[in-house]
């Protein structure tokens, strides 16, 4: 359909610019664009379009925190697993409600829907405001109900440097790390939103950290839909995906 687009394995959401905390390093800074979270049956239209267009091998839900509208992440994986996805991830820094009920229901339901790999974020940004209890709770949660998980920190400038971030979060990660819990790649924080802000000095004089989620514009990959419907320079709320697909040029 679209010479920019014939690779596509893997299809991103994000659920929601809206989260739980206010880290340092996150790379949307304060954006707070509306609606506050995906339109789910567009979410799940788009889904089962681009499964039946390309060989879809994985979907992922993030955000913000997915978690505080864990509805529209069970419809997605859902649809995901439906279509055969085979790999269906979620991130989320687990820290969605106060409420130990509620938190066992939604962990229940995320087993039930089909996730099979959910990437918890911890790290010494997201314990600045996160509590550490809390994620504790969501991972044991997430241990009883069978989901595998890893821990999916951050590293500044890069995991092998010894700044006091990268240390506490090594402290954070010893803390989370169970049987059946293993400690991911995690990312290094790029230049971007408020890592700009508030840890510029550890990017001045330094090569750039690239963006970990910029693909080549001529060779898609990944289809990355918004919160607010926003993809492939259209929006699934006004038009199908499958006519974002054949209307897309890069040039």
């Amino acid at each position: 359909m679209n010479r920019y687009i014939k690779n596509v394995d893997r299809i991103e959401f994000s659920v929601t610019s809206a989260c739980t905390g206010s880290c340092k390093h996150c790379s949307e800074g304060g954006n707070r664009r509306l609606p506050s979270f995906i339109k789910t049956d567009k979410a799940v239209e788009a889904v089962r379009s681009l499964c039946a267009l390309y060989n879809i091998s994985s979907v992922m839900t993030f955000g913000g925190e997915p978690l505080l509208h864990p509805e529209a992440v069970f419809a997605i994986h859902r649809a995901a697993t439906e279509a055969g996805v085979q790999k269906r991830q979620l991130i989320t820094n687990g820290c969605f409600t106060n409420n130990g009920d509620r938190l066992i229901s939604v962990v229940r339901e995320l087993k039930a829907c089909g996730v099979n790999d959910l990437l918890l974020s911890a790290d010494a940004f997201h314990q600045e405001t996160l509590p550490l209890a809390t994620v504790k709770s969501f991972a044991a949660a997430v241990m009883e109900a069978g989901i595998p998980m890893r821990i999916s920190p951050a590293w500044l400038v890069s995991r092998e440097d010894t700044n006091p971030y990268n240390l506490k979060t090594r402290a954070i990660v010893a803390e989370l790390t169970a049987p059946g819990v293993t400690e991911g790649e995690g990312n290094v924080v790029f230049p971007n939103g408020n890592a700009l802000l508030y840890l510029k000095e550890y990017f001045d004089g330094r090569p750039t950290v690239p963006n970990p989620y910029e693909e080549d514009p001529r060779d898609l990959h990944t289809v990355s839909i918004d919160a607010c419907g926003d993809t492939l320079g259209g929006n699934i709320y006004s038009k199908s995906i499958l006519d974002l697909i054949r209307e897309y040029d890069p040039l």
